[in-house]
Parts: structure tokens; sequence; C-alpha cells
């Protein structure tokens, strides 16, 4: 008896549409990508009930001429590449040539397209991979698919789809990637009738943020411009004050294609090094772009990941280009008890007082509100519907966008006069240095200062902190940690484990200034400790020290030494509660301003925010609004 069975083409295109189509996003994504390939600068995409019962794109790009449609749907056919070796150089979004045929074997699918050349448009549906005639209609330059009823012929892998709530999600969150990827592609994304979002493409990336992320994520980002040995990485990334607990919020591109890769996410962590909080991720979206040939797209069959040839060089580059842009920046917080957009009225004064020069007219201060309507006024004609297959004679027509005015945000560290983040001059500096005013303590915690017109508040603990670990880290890197030698040494008792972990980890101890010897079964002398810790109980720090270890593991010794030099520098700094003089005050902000990064402690958090005179006055109604 015949055991083996050759399958037919319609079970053959179901088992491939496995491979291609999981689900709504898998259809979106293939089209688009489709879309931006064929050059379109316009795309539109709906979808109702998640995407399961309708996806609609439209795009203005070539179109198809009449003879390759049939071929579109055909499995391995391909505009794309003509041989093996077109998939070393491959620029196109994606070349694989079973999308289509998968997509019309698992959905009733219209096409409808029209190049430019020719008088007239075609249409041809297929309904469970079986193709009707093609027919002659008048439909505007572009292609238009549609692809309703997922799975309607294969009802058990329908129901292991999410809800449509959880499809439209995910859809969602591709349609903005998307936009974010090429922001000078116009995009019109559509849910169930609603419009979510529309942008320009008019090429602004800051723009597609705003339209994506609001207008807060807009104005808190910093532009990243970094080209080198080959290497082009641009984009925006947050302050650190917009850290987010986890990678969702890390969006980039490689080449324009989105991607996920641990090497980007740690080289972009590892920039923000010393900025953001433990356990706290950044807000970025980064643009990278880099010779095709030099990395390996085809290593997971989404293309969501990527394999570098020079790994190690592209992770030095990246984390180079954000903490390049990083250091750069003024990095001290606003006091935001009261947004800066807010509109603000002419100053009030009492009788006795005269109009001081120093106080911003109201056409200076003004700063104007977004307004409320749509800043886009678009004209855009929807297709009827007819059936339950979404058809008309003429495809929808693309929108066409219209800005009536500028809309790109305002780079707030641009224009400081307009959300007053700045003052002229980089207060850390030597040059800013000499027209501080320092005031005092608070609360023996927090110092007090004014600048400009502005004062500022340094958390005492942190800053000192800083300050200590960059001259340790300083130190270690020349070899030039000072021991304290003590006598009578200390005798510090261990459990086993962390006898252990010092046995392992003993030449890092030595390097940071401990020295120890064995005193007899799990008991340790130090002989000599690092000499800024000599009055901040060393034998602690030895501990701290040795639990940070157990508890995360000595990993990478260049990670050890990190934690561990920023156990040592809060150790040996002044603490919250501490009375400090003028003198010792002064001593610390003039070391702060050597610092590469004076505005986060080594745990992330802030050193310093600042509050503008015009809040000090809102707060004291000398402004009313």
């Amino acid at each position: 008896m015949q055991t083996i069975q050759v399958l037919d083409n319609n079970t053959i295109d179901q088992i491939a549409a496995g491979e291609v189509v999981e689900r709504p996003l898998s259809i979106v994504k293939e089209l688009v990508e489709n879309a931006m390939d064929a050059g379109a600068d316009r795309i539109s995409v709906e979808i109702r009930g998640g995407g399961i019962d309708l996806i609609r794109v439209t795009d203005n790009g070539k179109g198809m001429a009449k003879e390759d449609i049939p071929l579109a749907f055909l499995r391995h056919a391909t505009s794309k590449i003509r041989d093996i070796d077109d998939l070393n150089t491959l620029n196109s979004m994606g070349f694989r040539g079973e999308a289509l045929s998968s997509i019309a074997s698992v959905c009733k699918v219209t096409l409808m397209t029209k190049r430019s050349e020719d008088l007239m448009g075609y249409r041809m549906q297929i309904n469970g991979g079986k193709a009707e005639e093609i027919e002659e209609i008048g439909v505007p330059d572009g292609t238009t698919l549609i692809a309703a009823h997922l799975f309607y012929n294969t009802p058990v892998r329908r129901k292991f789809l999410k809800s449509a709530t959880g499809e439209g999600n995910a859809v969602s969150e591709l349609m903005e990637r998307l936009a974010l990827s090429r922001p000078d592609i116009s995009y019109k994304y559509v849910v169930n009738g609603s419009t979510r979002f529309m942008t320009s493409g008019n090429g602004d990336l800051k723009e597609t943020i705003h339209r994506i992320y609001g207008k807060d994520a807009a104005k808190w980002t910093v532009p990243v411009s970094y080209e080198k040995d080959g290497y082009r990485i641009d984009g925006y990334l947050g302050t650190p004050a917009m850290n987010r607990p986890n990678r969702n919020f890390e969006t980039y591109f490689l080449n324009h294609r989105y991607i996920r890769s641990e090497v980007v996410a740690k080289g972009i962590e590892e920039g923000y090094k010393g900025y953001l909080m433990q356990h706290k991720f950044p807000f970025c979206v980064l643009h990278i772009t880099m010779d095709q040939a030099e990395i390996d797209i085809n290593v997971h069959p989404s293309k969501m990941d990527v394999r570098f040839h020079d790994r190690e060089a592209f992770y030095e580059h990246l984390t180079e280009a954000v903490a390049q842009t990083l250091h750069n920046r003024e990095m001290i917080p606003e006091d935001e008890s009261r947004e800066a957009e807010e509109k603000v009225k002419e100053p009030v004064f009492e009788p006795f007082e005269t109009r001081p020069e120093e106080v911003s007219t109201k056409a200076e201060t003004e700063v104007k509100k977004e307004e409320e309507d749509d800043i886009f006024e678009v004209q855009f004609e929807e297709g009827k519907e007819e059936g339950e297959v979404v058809l008309e004679q003429e495809a929808p027509l693309m929108p066409e966008v219209k800005t009536e005015r500028s809309y790109i945000p305002e780079d707030p560290y641009k224009n400081a006069k307009q959300i007053e983040m700045l003052p002229k001059e980089r207060v850390i500096s030597k040059k800013a240095r000499e027209q501080y005013r320092l005031i005092g303590q608070v609360f023996n915690t927090y110092w007090m200062f004014s600048y400009q017109e502005k004062i500022y508040f340094l958390d005492q603990h942190a800053a000192h902190e800083k300050v200590n670990y960059e001259k340790l880290v300083k130190r270690y890197r020349n070899n030039e940690v000072y021991s304290q030698i003590l006598s009578p040494g200390l005798v510090v008792s261990l459990s086993p484990r962390e006898k252990t972990i010092l046995e392992e980890n003993r030449e890092v101890f030595t390097k940071l200034g401990f020295e120890t010897e064995d005193f007899g079964g799990n008991e340790v002398m130090l002989n000599a400790i690092p000499q800024e810790t000599f009055k901040k109980n060393g034998d602690e720090l030895f501990l701290d020290i040795l639990n940070d270890l157990a508890e995360k593991g000595s990993g990478r010794i260049p990670d050890v030494i990190d934690r561990v030099i920023a156990t040592m520098a809060c150790k040996a700094s002044v603490k919250g509660g501490d009375e400090v003089s003028f003198k010792e005050m002064e001593t610390v902000l003039d070391e702060l301003l050597e610092l590469e990064n004076p505005y986060h402690c080594p745990h992330g958090r802030p050193t310093m925010f600042s509050m503008s005179r015009m809040e000090l006055e809102r707060k004291f109604k000398r402004i009313v609004n």
C-alpha cells in the first residue's frame, strides 16, 4: 500500500501559511512592507475586529501590471530577488514569495491595483486559494489589498487567536513602529472606523514621536547624530526623567527595519549607565545605518533579530553615541509642579513696587497652548461596503495630508525661552560657578544655590557620592587606590559562602585597597582598607561588598568593580541628616564641575533639580493665571 502521498496545492499553501500568517499582525506587516518596497509614500491601514474580520492596506506605490497579478499569488514568486546571491545584499523589507499566496489561502482576498502608465486598473478576488477572473476597473494609482475573515476555512487555527482587542493591540504596536521607521511616509491607521493616528510624512522623526507617544515624549527627548567608521546613528533619546520599568519603549531600527536585539539593547543601556536608576530602562527611538554586508538578517524566521559580523565594534560605537549625546546635554530636571506650556498672564505687583526689568513681559513669556483641533486637514474618500467582503468599484483614495501650520515641537534644549528649561550658560561649568550664590543647607540633607533666574536644590548624599565615585574609578583605572593601614587589624567573621567568595575575588579586593589575611576558620583579618572609608566603618563596607557579590554573582569583573566602587562611594559620602559646613559645600560644588556626569549618582538618582524664578513668583501670586 502506498504510504507517501503528494499533497494538493491548497493543503501545501495552508501549511506554508502557518509559517507566514500566524495572526492579523503577520498580514499587516507583510502588506505594509510590500507597499514600502513598491515606493509608496502614503499608506493607509484599516482593521476591523482586531484584523480578524478585515484588513485593508492601500498605498500609492507603483502598482502591478495585469500579467503580474496572478503571478504575485504563486508560491515563491517575488520581485525582490533573482537568485541566491541577492540574499547577501537584500535591501528590501522582505522577499518571501509565499506571503500573498499564504494570505490568500486563509482569507477572502481582493486585490485592486493600477500603474501610473495604465489608463485603467485591475481587480482580482481569491476565495480559499481559488482565483476569479481579473476584471478591469477604475482605481487610483497604487494598490489596495483587502483580507477578510482570517482563518474562515481553518476554524481550528482561528480559535487559537487572541481576542479582537488583543490582536488589535498587537497590530497597533506594529503600526506605531512602522510609522517611526519611516517618518518620510505618511501613515493613516484606522481601527473600527476611528482614526488612531496619522503622520504627515514630512521626514521629521520628532513629529512622528509626538503623534505616536504624545507631546511630553517629544518634548523631553534629545537628538542623536553620530557617524563614525561606517556606522551612523540618528534619532532621539529620552532624558532620564522619562525612564520606563521595562524595555518596551526602546525602539530601534537597523537600515529602516525594526528589530529586537540583545546586543543593541545592552549597548543603549550601557550608554545610559549612570543616568538611570537600577531596574529602570530608557525611552529611545534610534535609526542605525550600516553596511548591509556587515549584518545577517536571516538568523530568525521573522527577521526580528540580526547577527553582526563585528559585534564588539558595533557595541562600542552604539554605546559611545548614546553616552556622548547624554553627556553633551544639561540633565537638571525642572520642577514639574506646573506645566511650562501654560499661558502666563501679566505679572501682578504691589502698589509700592516698580516693575523690575528682570520680569519678562507678557509678549516675551507667553507660551502658546496647543490647539485642540487636529492639526491635519484630511481629504479621504472611503469605499463603501458590499456584502461580507468590503468591495467597491473604486479603491479608497489615499489621504492627502495638509499641514496649515508648523506642528513640529520645539526642541526644549534649543528654545529655553519657550519652556524655560535651561539658562544661557551650562550650569555645571567653571564659568557658571563664578555666579553661584550658595544659600545653605536645608533639613541637614539638601543644599540650595541660585544661578541667574533659577534656584537649584542638591541632594548632599547623591552629589558627594558621585564625586567620590568618579574619584575612585579614576584611581582604580590608574592603579592609584590608596589604603589606610589598620593597627591593630579588624577581625571579621564570615560564613562559609562569604569565605569562598572572598577567595574567588581576593584580587579584586586587593586592587580596591583591602589587605586581608586568614585568621583561622572562617575569620579574616583586615590589615588595610580603602583610604576614603577609614572613618566610615571599613569592615561594614567589606561585608557589604561580599554580600553584593553573593547576591549578584561575580559575572564580568568590570561590572563587579563598578558595583563595588559605587558601594564604596556610598559608604564614604556624607549622609542625609549630616550637618555640612559652607566650606564643605563649596568643595563638593567645585568637584562636581570636573565630572563627566554630575547630574546622577552611581545608582541613577538625580543629584539636583531646579525651580525657575517664574514658578516661584507664581507660588507667591506675583504672576497670576
